[in-house]
């Protein structure tokens, strides 16, 4: 008799995955340090502060893609009937890369003129936007989600989240040129998903005028 392997229970695993990505980004603020009574009293409050800015850049770049990535991980988890061990393996993957997102915003804010660092940062959050990417495809096959949302909708949806870890990769050899620009890159990511969204929408909204003066 062969054993049927059954979906994983859909509560458990949804919310471990949140779990993890709360401790994930919660821990980002360790590394902002609090300043010892020495360093109070020879650097003062602005001095402190200033000495802090790349930690509180990084902590912020990080805390915002890690929400972007658990808002896209919610939208997408909606669509999802049941959880099998393909699935389960792909999220697990994801949250693996998460977890290692506080320490390498801690290198990367540690030596933020250090193009290495910068770069392994990218990396990591590329890793993380790939994982998201394949999951997407997977469960936009596994639940035929073309036909529930439409082809053109299904097809950006995949698309979506594969523009964050493109720029993430781009960003390294821009580093080299720019090292400014490099680190601005990032920004694009919401450039090219706003243009992509407006599009779809024009073009949704143009085939449902075309189709109400057909039915006329």
């Amino acid at each position: 008799m062969s054993l049927v392997q059954k979906p994983f229970p859909y509560d458990r695993v949804n919310n471990f995955s949140d779990a993890i990505f709360a401790i994930a980004i919660t821990l980002l603020v360790l590394e902002v340090k609090v300043p010892t009574a020495v360093e109070m009293s020879e650097l003062g409050v602005g001095g402190l502060l200033n000495k802090r800015v790349p930690y509180f850049i990084g902590y912020l770049v990080s805390f915002m893609v890690t929400a972007l990535y658990w808002r896209s991980h919610l939208q997408l988890f909606q669509w999802v009937k049941a959880i099998d061990n393909r699935l389960f393996w792909l999220n697990l993957w994801l949250l693996f890369f998460v977890v290692l997102l506080p320490f390498s915003t801690a290198l990367y804010s540690y030596f933020f003129d250090v193009n290495s660092a910068f770069a392994f940062y990218c990396i990591n959050l590329a890793t993380i936007g790939f994982m998201s990417y394949l999951m997407t495809v997977y469960v936009v096959g596994k639940e035929n989600l073309a036909e529930v949302i439409g082809t053109g909708r299904a097809r950006w949806m995949k698309r979506r989240i594969l523009i964050g870890p493109l720029v993430f990769l781009l960003s390294i050899p821009m580093i080299l040129i720019t090292p400014l620009g490099g680190r601005m890159a990032l920004l694009l990511i919401f450039v090219f998903q706003a243009i992509g969204d407006r599009r779809l929408k024009k073009r949704e909204l143009t085939m449902q005028t075309d189709s109400a003066e057909l039915s006329e």
